[in-house]
């Protein structure tokens, strides 16, 4: 049984044939199913032998009426949808950079039974512990602490210096295939600058490849395909 059948099953199970009874002129599951099979195929990345780095974030954009049949099921489709694409993943042999989210929208511009899928590789970025407090992204980080966000999770800088890298001794990890191990670092002073750390692929600032630049809130840092920006607090 293929993973789209087995997807068709696995949600006709769950819901006890309502999809069959509910979707026969709108947009169906399966429909968004194969859609991500085929946005998955064509925006693998070979990055070198052993790695093609595929998305792991997926926004699906529907009309409003085939958005308010499928937020019924809203829950349960986003999570076999995700389960989908990591098993295709596993089954081609590709890389994900972090966990497969995917997340249903309404777009008020589209008409009924028209979808639209975008999709990103989001790599995983963690902040290492060192004593530090808070938690990142939660509601601890205090609004005035300097900080970097990716993808809405924000990573405070406490130290004067905060390294950034693949490496597990950096203070914010970023596990994607374009950063070196130790990638760069922000510096907090007057002004807060960025110091690339001799890295492989570079660092980039406001789309410019830096060696050392100041930086001020709203400024966007890029290590591989992973946007961070930096907010003065």
């Amino acid at each position: 049984m293929g993973l789209l059948e087995r997807f068709e099953d696995s949600l006709d199970r769950m819901v006890n044939g309502a999809f069959a009874r509910a979707f026969k002129a709108e947009v169906q599951p399966v429909e968004i199913a194969s859609a991500l099979q085929r946005e998955v195929s064509d925006r693998a990345a070979v990055i070198d032998r052993d790695r093609t780095v595929i998305p792991n974030v997926f926004h699906v954009e529907l009309s409003e009426h085939d958005y308010k049949r499928l937020a019924v099921f809203k829950d349960a489709l986003q999570t076999e949808l995700a389960t989908l694409v990591r098993d295709y993943g596993a089954e081609q042999r590709y890389t994900l950079l972090g966990p497969v989210q995917v997340t249903l929208a309404q777009d008020d511009e589209l008409e009924t039974g028209i979808f639209r899928v975008r999709s990103e590789a989001r790599a995983e970025v963690s902040s290492q512990p060192h004593g530090r407090p808070g938690v990142p992204g939660s509601a601890t980080v205090d609004a005035r602490q300097p900080r970097l966000e990716v993808g809405g999770v924000a990573y405070p800088l406490v130290r004067a210096v905060t390294r950034l890298g693949r490496g597990s001794d950096t203070d914010i990890r970023v596990e994607d295939p374009g950063a070196s191990r130790n990638h760069c670092e922000i510096v907090l002073g007057q002004p807060v600058l960025v110091r690339d750390l001799n890295s492989t692929n570079g660092t980039f600032v406001n789309g410019q490849r830096i060696s050392q630049v100041e930086i001020a809130d709203g400024t966007v840092v890029m290590i591989g395909s992973t946007q961070l920006v930096y907010r003065s607090g």
